[in-house]
């Protein structure tokens, strides 16, 4: 696996740094294919088996329709809101990606700097990082971060892990809870990929050879049987926050919150995981109503316009968290074009709230959508 990985290194991430004009995030996607190394695309875009649940979490958008509302004496919505205390500037964050690095030279650093420059969000830090702490904090200089954790088989890594994590400033931690065995993604297997360069926050769960920081390698460090004990340990040693990511059920949602969990992060993964399963937005509603608003909701998989993310409030969601469209807006432009990204979906939001009458988060929550299967 070490040979491979050295085959690896002459890997050529995108280097250009520009604002983008962003018309909508699937010409993003379009963009990206050409600027990015194939396998290097094919490990963003791609899901698992046939990849219908990626398929999924875009076609259950249109399962239910936003009414449009008039006479409303709605006029340049706000769409501030706070999760955790935190005010965002919109209900929009970056979820916890791997490997930054695959979509532009300057890795995570570069998407702190784009949060940063743009104000008023939070990146999620994931443990599978290209960039070590101190250079994702020269991006985001003091912008919020919550750090995800892939708990190892170690408890004094995971304690090391959580403690440089607060050190540098993670106001809360997201357990990534749907990873016990790796979804079959046909594309990476096809290509052989391997990640093309060592990653600094995980590499401490490889004892044994730090630069192999394949899956097979991370996964034999990794703790694979999770349980709600493991919820319990976060809370207790962290004293920070602790969302549960990866939920698509309403008990799995209801034992986090059990065990300790101040936030539940429905997700599938991106349909990265379990193919066949429903595309996430189809259980949001469900997940919502069983927790009755006890803590925060945070919503990913299948982001792609500012009506969805208008939808996932509307069924329950507190804030939405986007993946794609960041590695997407950096391959194509660096941190202007993550920055370009939020702009975005400020834009897109902002015109949607408008013709549905709301003019606040909360108007949005108290909003009905139209189910068309009715």
């Amino acid at each position: 696996m070490l040979n491979e990985i050295k085959d690896k290194i002459n890997y050529s991430a995108p280097k250009d740094v520009k604002e983008l004009d962003v018309i909508n995030i699937f010409e993003l996607e379009k963009t990206a294919k050409t600027v990015l190394p194939k396998d290097g695309y094919d490990f963003i875009y791609g899901g698992a088996g046939d990849e219908y649940t990626l398929r999924n979490n875009i076609e259950a958008w249109n399962k239910k329709g936003i009414l449009q509302r008039v006479l409303a004496d709605t006029e340049n919505p706000d769409m501030s809101t706070t999760v955790l205390n935190q005010k965002l500037q919109l209900p929009v964050i970056v979820a916890p990606i791997a490997a930054h690095g695959i979509a532009h030279d300057s890795k995570e650093a570069g998407t702190a700097k784009g949060v940063a420059e743009y104000g008023g969000s939070i990146m999620s830090i994931s443990a599978y990082s290209s960039s070590n702490f101190d250079d994702i904090e020269n991006g985001l200089q003091g912008n919020n971060r919550w750090f995800q954790i892939y708990m190892s088989d170690d408890i004094e890594v995971n304690k090391n892990v959580i403690d440089e994590a607060k050190a540098v400033g993670a106001s809360a931690i997201i357990l990534t809870a749907d990873t016990n065995v790796d979804g079959r993604r046909e594309r990476n297997l096809r290509n052989k990929f391997v990640y093309p360069f060592g990653m600094p926050i995980v590499a401490r769960y490889l004892k044994d050879g730090a630069d192999d920081t394949s899956s097979e390698t991370v996964y034999s460090r990794k703790k694979l049987k999770l349980s709600v004990e493991d919820v319990e340990f976060l809370a207790n040693y962290s004293d920070l926050p602790i969302f549960v990511k990866g939920v698509q059920t309403p008990n799995d949602a209801l034992k986090a919150i059990g065990a300790g969990a101040s936030g539940i992060w429905v997700s599938n993964h991106g349909g990265r995981q379990l193919d066949g399963a429903p595309g996430s937005f189809e259980t949001l509603e469900d997940i919502s109503n069983a927790i009755q608003g006890q803590v925060p909701i945070v919503f990913d998989s299948g982001v792609r316009r500012g009506e969805h993310i208008f939808k996932a409030i509307a069924s329950g969601a507190d804030i939405v968290a986007i993946g794609r469209p960041v590695l997407y807006a950096l391959a194509n432009g660096g941190w202007k074009g993550v920055k370009s990204v939020f702009e975005y979906f400020e834009k897109d939001l902002k015109t949607v709230m408008q013709l549905a009458g709301t003019q606040t988060i909360e108007d949005i929550k108290n909003a009905q959508l139209f189910d068309y299967n009715k």
